[in-house]
Order: C-alpha cells, then structure tokens, then sequence
C-alpha cells in the first residue's frame, strides 16, 4: 500500500465516523466537511477526477450545513 492509499483510506475512515457522530455535536459536522475535502483531494491525487468532484461538492453542503448549525445554536 502507497502513502497516496493510505491518505485515501484514513480520509474515508474519518468521514464514516465524523458522519456517524453528527448528531453529537456541530464539530462532528466541521470534521466530516474536513474529510469530505481531504478525501476530494485524494479523488484528484489519484487520477479519478469524478471522485474528486462529488467529494468536493459533499465536502461544501457539509462545510454549509456546519456553518448554519453553529450559527443556528449561537442564536437560539
């Protein structure tokens, strides 16, 4: 396994995670944009440019839907 696989691999990990705990907290929801661009980045890297443009869009409604909860509960 390549550095690039592994970057990959961790990338995907942390998005099934982080989606797994959004419920907790808003945090949740930043991480998981985080791995959605992290995993984007290793869409393009890897050669397999569609991948790296769903993920990217995922990784922009996931950076949205983390900015409208933040705000949302510093409101409430």
């Amino acid at each position: 396994m390549d550095v690039l696989t592994i970057f990959g691999a961790c990338a995907v990990g942390v998005m099934l995670l982080s989606y797994a705990f959004e419920h907790r907290a808003a945090y949740w929801v930043l991480i998981f944009a985080c791995a959605c661009a992290a995993s984007s980045l290793y869409g393009w890297l890897a050669g397999t440019w569609p991948f790296g443009v769903v993920e990217g869009i995922w990784a922009i409604v996931a950076f949205r839907r983390w900015w409208n909860r933040k705000r949302n509960t510093h409101t409430s």
